[in-house]
């Protein structure tokens, strides 16, 4: 089991458990933070549940597919560190990674 520190909008924080199965929008969603939309229900059709990952993190996620990509592209807060949470399984390689949910388009 993984600990995320999540970092809201507005700058609050909080580190929760994350456990394997389950992807950072899950966690994000249910530890409480209703700002994450994640409309689709981690479909990878949508981009309401972008953020942003700690970039000391990035060789441990997955690579970002075609379709992530293409979604980010459609934001206007896009960042070089930019995921969508639907897309990122939780793994113990996870443990410490802060995750800081982007605003909104």
């Amino acid at each position: 089991m993984a600990h995320l520190n999540i970092v809201s909008q507005s700058g609050d924080s909080k580190t929760v458990e994350a456990k394997d199965g389950l992807t950072v929008m899950e966690v994000i969603r249910d530890n409480g933070f209703d700002e994450l939309l994640a409309l689709c229900g981690g479909c990878c059709s949508c981009a309401t549940c972008h953020v942003y990952v700690d970039e000391g993190f990035a060789d441990k996620l997955p690579a970002i597919s075609d379709d992530e990509n293409d979604l980010l592209d459609t934001s206007d807060h896009r960042k070089e560190n930019s995921r969508l949470s639907c897309q990122l399984p939780v793994s113990p390689a996870m443990d410490g990674m802060t995750v800081t949910i982007a605003p909104e388009d």
